[in-house]
C-alpha cells in the first residue's frame, strides 16, 4: 500500500509531466526565400548539364576528369564546415570561365556530404547575374550563389577566381590578350584557386558573417 507521502509524490510527478507535455511549440517554419528556392528547384544536376552540353564539350569533360585531383586539404576544410549548403550556379556550356570553374565546384560538391548544386541557364538566372555584376558592371557567367537551408544567399562567386581577376587587372592586358592569358592561367591552376574560393565561402558562411562575394 502506498503511503500518503508516496501517493502525493506520484501525483506531483504526474502533474509536472502533464504541464511539460502542454508547453506550446512555435509552429512557425523557418522563412524560405521562395524565389531562390523555385529557381534552384528548376535547375539541373551537373551530370545532366554535362550530358546536355554541345559547346566546348571536350574541355568540359577534360576538366571534369582533372577535377578528381583537387587538393585533399581543401576537401578536408570543406568537410570540417559541416551543415547543409546549396550552390546555385548560373552557367552556360559555351562560356570559357564556366568550363574552367564549374567542373571543379561539382567535384567538391560530390566529395563533401551536406553539399548540393544545381545549374540554371542565363535566361533563368538573369536576375541573379544582374544583381551580382562584375567590377565593370557586366552580368556574367558563371555566377554562383551559396545558399543556406532556408535558401538565403550567404555567399557568391562572380565569373572568375579572385586571384585571376586581380592578376588580369594588375597586368592590364589588352582585350585581345585576356582570353589566351586567362585560359593558360586556368590550365596551370587546375581548379585550385576556384575550389579555394568556394571553400572560403563555406567557412565564412558557417562563421555567421555577412554574405561574401568572391
Amino acid at each position: 500500500m502506498l503511503t500518503s507521502f508516496a501517493l502525493a509524490s506520484l501525483l506531483w510527478i504526474s502533474t509536472f509531466a502533464s504541464d511539460v507535455a502542454c508547453v506550446p511549440v512555435d509552429p512557425t517554419p523557418v522563412p524560405v526565400d521562395e524565389e531562390l528556392r523555385k529557381i534552384y528547384a528548376s535547375g539541373r544536376s551537373y551530370t545532366d548539364f554535362l550530358e546536355a552540353a554541345t559547346r566546348r564539350v571536350e574541355l568540359w569533360h577534360e576538366n571534369t576528369e582533372r577535377s578528381a585531383e583537387i587538393d585533399p586539404a581543401l576537401v578536408a576544410r570543406a568537410r570540417a564546415v559541416g551543415g547543409n549548403w546549396k550552390f546555385l550556379a548560373v552557367a552556360i556550356d559555351s562560356c570559357s570561365d564556366s568550363v574552367s570553374t564549374i567542373p571543379y565546384l561539382a567535384r567538391l560538391v560530390a566529395m563533401v556530404d551536406g553539399l548540393d548544386m544545381r545549374v540554371v541557364d542565363p535566361n533563368t538566372g538573369r536576375g541573379i547575374m544582374e544583381s551580382h555584376p562584375t567590377r565593370d558592371g557586366r552580368a556574367s557567367t558563371p555566377t554562383v550563389l551559396l545558399l543556406d537551408g532556408a535558401f538565403e544567399e550567404v555567399g557568391c562567386f562572380i565569373e572568375r577566381p579572385p586571384e585571376l581577376k586581380a592578376w588580369i587587372l594588375e597586368e592590364g592586358f589588352s582585350s585581345n590578350e585576356v582570353y589566351p592569358r586567362k585560359m593558360a592561367w586556368y590550365e596551370e591552376d587546375a581548379g585550385h584557386h576556384t575550389v579555394e574560393a568556394f571553400v572560403g565561402m563555406l567557412e565564412a558562411a558557417a562563421a555567421g558573417g555577412d554574405s561574401v562575394c568572391r
